[in-house]
């Protein structure tokens, strides 16, 4: 994945079509709008849990948002990465116009409401307090978990759309979308290995 931009408009050694002409990029859009709803409800869900204020659909939204934030990351960063990277640059290229746009939406949603749920739901337990017994490991959870949210949404998400928008462009630049590419693969592997991280704080808070 880290070689998207092996492709130039001008070199085919690396692919079996017409020489001279670079593999079709197929049509996408960056932000798909067919999802826009489905993150309409989920924010409308987690509004609606905040303003409740219960512990059930709090801790719904936490974990499972929370699980998908972990799965997200360690799929992306230890699977997605080294396979796309053995792929030929047109069946990258096919990948990351159908994938990447996905990310656009789903990564901001998964930590947004993953941050936000477990917010209350510290404050309805009392976990955020400093006489909570376990207050060292809780800090412990927030330093983490900030660090993955600020490589989540201030370096994975805008390199994202950097790339589609590079791709979207008539003559992509080839130096950018590697140099994106490779900043975005570098901090998915990265938040994966964050996400370890958290799970062993996570247990220990659970055990006590």
């Amino acid at each position: 994945m880290t070689d998207l931009a092996a492709v130039q408009p001008s070199v085919s050694t690396t692919y079996t079509g017409t020489p001279g002409v670079p593999p079709a990029r197929p049509d996408f859009q960056i932000v798909p709008r067919k999802g826009l709803p489905i993150v309409g409800v989920v924010f409308a869900a987690l509004v609606a849990a905040i303003v409740a204020n219960k512990l059930w659909p709090l801790v719904f939204l936490h974990v499972a948002f929370g699980a998908a934030w972990t799965i997200v990351d360690l799929f992306m960063g230890f699977v997605i990465g080294p396979t796309m990277g053995k792929l030929p640059p047109p069946a990258r290229i096919e990948v990351a116009t159908r994938l990447m746009p996905k990310m656009v939406l789903i990564m901001p949603t998964v930590v947004t409401v993953t941050l936000a749920a477990g917010w209350q739901l510290g404050m309805l337990m009392g976990t955020v307090n400093s006489s909570y017994y376990n207050h060292a490991w809780i800090v412990a959870s927030y330093i983490v978990v900030g660090f993955m949210a600020v490589i989540a949404l201030g370096l994975l998400s805008p390199a994202n759309i950097a790339v589609l928008s590079e791709l979207k462009k008539p003559k992509p630049n080839p130096a950018v979308i590697q140099k994106l590419m490779k900043r975005f693969i570098f901090a998915a592997g990265f938040t994966g290995t964050l996400q370890v991280a958290i799970l062993v704080i996570m247990t220990r808070i659970r055990v006590g």
